[in-house]
């Protein structure tokens, strides 16, 4: 999430911000009311913040129920970055209470570093400039700050051993690379694990996962592919991904951190 906002979240958060100067409430006492902080408040009113489906849906029931705020939610975007597919799973993910990661093919963005970034970028195709890594290094870091700036949300993340071992962009970069997840993984919020290179039994075969918990204790589940993404929402379909996500936590090895 990049710190420049969009029109139309300044949009959004100007019509937030104006039903609740109508309604004669200050940020802290519209924030207590739909659960969120008042910093949380500004930040939407400013724009530099994709409203969180549940702060929409309490703030509809604080203005009086008139579904303008969920019109007006429809629209908001933010700036290049991020994959057009990738932000709505992007803004659960700044309210999340719990998330976890498995990947097979590239380090998670959350835990990349600017060079790893840079040397991915070399086998993009098409190709693209240097505008656009600087841009998606940027957004990137901009989420990073999800792992220290909410330490009440539990991540964990299960890393393939063979990410390390392909080196991509060099020895320098690999090492790091494991340095800097090796800082991560020692905040108390943040659990790493990595799935050896030789494994007997392995209940990730079938690729990538990600989930997460909202607030309001409700479960997602999101895949990727190449040019596409999907968010899940069905509860059945996102208990598979759970059940096995938490089988591969028993079979992959625990980070020795200090």
């Amino acid at each position: 999430m990049v710190e420049e906002s969009s029109d139309s979240l300044r949009t959004f958060g100007a019509v937030v911000q104006g039903l609740r100067e109508h309604a004669g409430l200050s940020r802290e006492e519209f924030g207590e009311r739909v659960c969120f902080s008042k910093h949380t408040v500004a930040s939407v009113e400013l724009g530099r913040r994709m409203p969180d489906a549940a702060f929409v849906e309490r703030a509809e029931e604080v203005f009086g129920n008139t579904g303008a705020l969920r019109r007006a939610a429809t629209h908001p975007a933010r700036q290049p970055g991020l994959a057009a597919w990738f932000r709505q799973w992007a803004r659960l993910e700044q309210a999340a209470i719990t998330l976890y990661t498995y990947e097979c093919r590239m380090i998670p963005g959350l835990l990349q570093t600017e060079a790893y970034v840079r040397a991915m970028a070399v086998d993009q195709l098409p190709p693209i400039d240097d505008a656009q890594i600087a841009e998606r290094w940027c957004a990137r870091s901009e989420r990073q700050k999800l792992l220290r700036e909410r330490p009440n949300t539990a991540f964990s993340f299960i890393l393939e051993e063979h990410l390390f071992l392909r080196r991509t962009g060099g020895a320098q970069v690999t090492r790091d690379l494991i340095n800097h997840i090796l800082g991560v993984a020692a905040l108390r919020n943040v659990e790493l694990q990595v799935m050896p290179l030789i494994q007997t039994s392995h209940s990730g075969l079938q690729g990538p996962i990600r989930l997460l918990e909202t607030t309001d204790n409700y479960w997602f589940a999101y895949n990727e592919g190449q040019e596409s993404g999907q968010l899940i929402s069905d509860s059945k379909a996102v208990s598979v991904q759970q059940r096995r996500y938490a089988r591969m936590c028993s079979q992959a090895l625990l980070s020795a951190t200090p």
